[in-house]
């Protein structure tokens, strides 16, 4: 692992510090956790943007979605 130094609000920090101590964990694991999780937002709003592109370059037809309609039926409830 390596150091950094970073610059935080101290309402944000004050904030963080409330936080760990309710999950009983330090600074710098919440920190990683909430970049782990950043990233991850950050790469699944890229392949929904790619999603949206593809479908918006070339959509669905009725035809495209016809074949999975009886999949659709969830029987009498």
């Amino acid at each position: 692992m390596k150091t950094v130094q970073m610059t935080i609000d101290e309402s944000l920090l004050a904030e963080v510090d409330q936080v760990i101590q309710s999950l009983n964990t330090t600074r710098s694991a919440f920190i990683r956790d909430a970049l782990h999780l950043a990233l991850r937002q950050y790469r699944v709003g890229l392949l929904e943007q790619q999603h949206a592109e593809g479908y918006a370059h070339c959509p669905e037809t009725a035809t495209d979605v016809a074949e999975w309609e009886s999949e659709q039926a969830w029987g009498d409830q």
